[in-house]
This record gives structure tokens, C-alpha cells and sequence, in this order.
């Protein structure tokens, strides 16, 4: 360890409780590397250090009376830019919202506080969330930790930057097309996507669809599964919170600590594309590397995949529903203060009918029920957390991998959305480094309503890949970032295409 900011959230907490790490100590640890590293990449875009450093002093004066202490007590956190954090801004990377400050906590982020999480400021997003490169015209683009001139992904893009730099142990993120698994990938960290309805949400204004889902992120998975343990109560607002947890809140020491898994009693599907996802031939082929070194593990480890005819189409549709329902009236107002993203979805929603609808829905149903009859043989699936290696982030989206063209801007993210169409929780975990050098991420997806097992599960081949040099989580050359020209200062720096 070089610095308090890079112990995991776990041996950190450990220390405070010990009374061996200061709160104080660690936020000031987390402040200088943001100094540092933050204008080469651009992830902690809107800060709260003065306010962080008061309620350091109050945990810390906590820590030294012996009050009992919550299960993040004197750990900062990065709030992403589409979620309210008190008195900072949430501007959605809009710059109708540019000035907008949160009068009140989301959900999520007063439990976090309420274990004694520290609020450090909010993590940079595309426009809305919309698309997988963290840029907009607000705070301008994210770079990617390993290169600053490639893309973090997204949407959580800064907050899994924040995290692979150590300005973080925390962060919070939200995933709809991947906006969790993508850029902890790119960035190699560590993203989990929940079942629908295990972590509430009271600001979704289409809360019963499920395509949207809240997140924690971390460096390692026992991270994670700490930080989850802090968002689970139940929330009436929020109507699949209410059916899941219909029995009450669910126990949050269960989920922090998941009971061991056994890989030797597994039956593993892998695949590299699902059967329709674009996925870039270099990453296919390190995906492949990636599994056999820890295939051995697994009772039975099967290339194989369910069948997601109609994937495209369900996912295409339902997500313009979604932005159509919160985006339609801005996009009409403002057309000349909002991106490509937004009024294309904004353009597609309103080119479907009802009958589209109704027949991606009846498509999603089908897709879900060939998943079940699929899991019934087999456990878990490794998949690519992402279909391409990361480019540059001034190419808005792939238009193209390997030649062929891509059919929209959120095509490259199939890989992602294969499981979003079927509500199945799902965790990227960092497995090395790809053919170029960059950061590789595999998904774990597990059997619907298995959030514990498939923490378990991915907390064991974490173990496993960071056992061999070859799959071990990567670091990012931290002196070498701070020695990198400022991002701001690049050509397209604050641009949308």
C-alpha cells in the first residue's frame, strides 16, 4: 500500500474499527489522489471536500467514544451524476440541469450515509446515461485510467474511474444497457446489476419497468457485497422493492458476507457473443484465453448459450419506451440543448406503435422463459462483459467492429443487455488485460433471484483470476496519470459528436 486510498473498502473499515486508520486520515488520502489524478481523467466532477472533511471529524470523534459504528463508517463515496446527493449538483450531464442542486438524498445514497459512508462529491456520466461514453457538455469526457484518450465507457464511467485510481473505495452506479458491467471492464473494477427490485429506487418515473436497475461498485467483490449490504430496505415508492421484500427488508449481513460457493460442483455455459452480439474477434479470442485459465475449476464448463432470438428488437424498444416516457418533452422544447443520444431514442420511441410494444413485450416473456428452461442445466454464465477493447473516447459510439456495421449506438453493448432483457443479476469482475493492453472484464451471470449465490460464485473466480498474473485485476500506473496533460484541454473535450 502506498496510500490509505488504495487499502479495499473492507480493510479499510477494518482499520477504522481497529482505530488503526483515521476517517480523517483516509479522506485526505482520497483528496490528494483526486488533486493528483482527476485533471488527467476527469471522473470526480463536482466535489464536496470541505463538507466530506466535517463529517470525517464527527466519525472520527465517533470512532475514539467506542459508539457503535454502521458497516461503511469513515469510507468516501462517489455519487454518479444521475443520482441526488444533498446540496450538490445532479445534472444529469445536461446542460438544461447544469444548475440543478439536490435538495435531498436518493434513497441509496442516505442508507450509504446512514451506515456512515462520507459523500466525496458526484462521478461524471453521458448525457442522461444515455450511451456507453461517459461525455457530455457539462463536465466534459472521462478518460480511461490505463490511457486518457480512450474511453472509461459508461454510463457509471466515473465513478469506475474514481475507483481504479483510488480517489474512491466506493461508488455508487446504475445499469441499463451495462452502465455498470461496461465501465468496470474498461476500467477493471468490480460492477454488480441486482434483480430487479433488491435495491429500491424512489426517483425512477417508470418504476415498473425493470430495464433500469441501481448498483454498487468496487474494486473487489467483498467490496461490493459490503456496499450492497447498505442498500437493501425495503421502499414502498418503489413497487418491485415492495413485491421482492414483500416479507421485509433482507438481511444485510447475509449479503455482506455471501456463503461460500463450491466451483468444482458448477456447471458453467461460456460464450463469447450469445449467438448475436457483435463481438470483436480479439475479444472473443481473450475471452477464451480468460476461461480456460479458470475453466479447470468447474465441475463442467460448456460453450453454450440460451437462446436470445429477438434480443435487438426487446431491448431496442423497451429502452426508447424508456427515454420516450422521460425525455419526450425536453427533446421537443430544447432540441438544440440536447445530444444525438437522446433525441434519436426520443425519435425511435415515437416511430413504435402500441402493437410494437405489446409484441416486445410478449418477446421479452419468451426470452425470459428460455432462460429459465436453460438455467435448469446449467448454474452460472461467463460471458465478455463488453463486445469491443476501449477506444478513443471522441468516437461518440462504434459505428463498426471488424468491418461490419454496427445497427445503432447501444449495439456494442449486447453483451450487456442480452441479460438486462431477462432480469437476471449479473457481476463484472477484472480478468487482466486484453490484446492491447487494456483492462478485460468478464460477466457472471447468474439464475434469476440469485443475487447471493452469484456474488458467491464471482467472489470465488475473482480469487482464482487473481491468483495468475495473466487474469489478475490490473493497476493503473498512478504517477505516470499524474504526470498526463489535463483532459480538458483536448479537442472535442466538451462536444457531443
Amino acid at each position: 500500500m502506498t496510500e490509505p486510498c488504495d487499502l479495499s473498502a473492507v480493510a479499510a473499515r477494518t482499520l477504522i474499527g481497529e482505530r488503526k486508520l483515521s476517517p480523517i486520515e483516509l479522506l485526505d488520502s482520497c483528496i490528494r489522489r483526486v488533486e493528483l489524478i482527476d485533471p488527467a481523467v476527469n471522473a470526480l466532477v463536482a466535489r464536496s471536500f470541505e463538507t466530506a472533511r466535517k463529517v470525517a471529524r464527527e466519525h472520527e470523534a465517533a470512532v475514539m467514544r467506542g459508539d457503535p459504528l454502521g458497516a461503511v463508517h469513515g469510507l468516501p463515496f462517489g455519487v454518479k451524476d444521475l443520482i441526488d446527493a444533498e446540496g450538490l449538483p445532479t445534472s444529469f450531464g445536461s446542460v438544461l440541469f447544469a444548475d440543478n442542486v439536490a435538495r435531498q438524498d436518493e434513497a441509496i445514497v442516505a442508507m450509504l450515509k446512514r451506515e456512515g459512508a462520507i459523500v466525496i462529491g458526484k462521478t461524471n456520466v453521458p448525457e442522461w446515461g444515455a450511451g456507453g461514453n461517459t461525455r457530455n457538455a457539462v463536465y466534459g469526457a472521462t478518460g480511461n485510467p490505463f490511457d486518457p484518450d480512450r474511453s472509461a465507457a459508461g454510463s457509471s464511467g466515473g465513478s469506475a474511474v474514481a475507483l481504479a485510481t483510488g480517489m474512491v473505495p466506493l461508488a455508487t452506479g446504475s445499469d441499463t444497457g451495462g452502465s455498470v458491467r461496461n465501465p468496470a471492464a474498461f476500467c477493471g473494477v468490480v460492477g454488480f446489476r441486482p434483480s430487479p427490485g433488491l435495491i429500491a429506487s424512489n426517483s425512477r418515473n417508470m418504476a415498473w419497468l425493470q430495464i433500469s436497475q441501481l448498483g454498487p461498485m468496487a474494486r473487489t467483490v467483498a467490496d461490493a457485497c459490503l456496499m450492497l449490504s447498505c442498500m437493501l430496505d425495503l421502499d414502498g415508492r418503489d413497487p418491485l422493492s415492495a413485491i421482492l421484500h414483500a416479507g421485509g427488508s433482507p438481511d444485510a449481513e447475509l449479503y455482506r458476507n455471501p456463503p461460500q460457493a463450491d466451483l468444482s460442483s458448477l456447471r458453467i455455459a461460456a460464450t463469447a457473443d450469445f449467438g448475436f452480439a457483435p463481438t470483436e474477434r480479439t475479444i472473443a479470442a481473450t475471452f477464451a484465453k480468460k476461461v480456460g485459465a479458470v475453466g479447470s475449476a468447474f465441475r463442467q464448463l460448456e460453450w453454450t448459450h440460451p437462446d436470445c432470438t429477438g434480443a435487438d428488437e426487446v431491448f431496442s424498444i423497451l429502452r426508447a419506451v424508456a427515454f420516450l416516457g422521460r425525455h419526450r418533452e425536453l427533446a421537443e422544447k430544447f432540441p438544440d440543448k440536447v445530444g444525438p443520444n437522446i433525441r434519436d431514442n426520443v425519435a425511435e420511441g415515437l416511430g413504435y406503435s402500441a402493437a410494437d410494444v405489446a409484441r416486445a413485450l410478449s418477446m421479452q416473456t419468451e426470452l425470459y422463459r428460455r432462460w429459465q428452461t436453460f438455467f435448469a442445466e446449467h448454474d452460472f454464465i461467463l460471458a465478455p462483459a463488453v463486445t469491443i477493447s476501449p477506444r478513443a473516447w471522441s468516437e461518440l459510439y462504434p459505428t463498426e467492429i471488424d468491418g461490419r456495421p454496427t445497427k445503432s449506438y447501444f449495439h456494442w453493448l449486447a453483451m450487456a443487455y442480452a441479460v438486462t432483457n431477462v432480469g437476471h443479476p449479473t457481476v463484472a469482475i477484472p480478468a487482466g488485460r486484453d490484446s492491447a493492453g487494456l483492462p478485460f472484464g468478464l460477466q457472471v451471470i447468474g439464475p434469476r433471484g440469485g443475487d447471493l449465490a452469484t456474488l458467491a460464485v464471482a467472489r470465488e473466480i475473482e480469487a482464482v483470476l487473481a491468483a495468475n498474473p495473466e487474469t489478475a485485476r490490473p493497476i493503473p500506473d498512478i504517477a505516470w496519470l499524474g504526470r498526463q496533460p489535463p483532459i480538458a484541454g483536448k479537442a472535442g473535450f466538451l462536444a457531443f459528436d
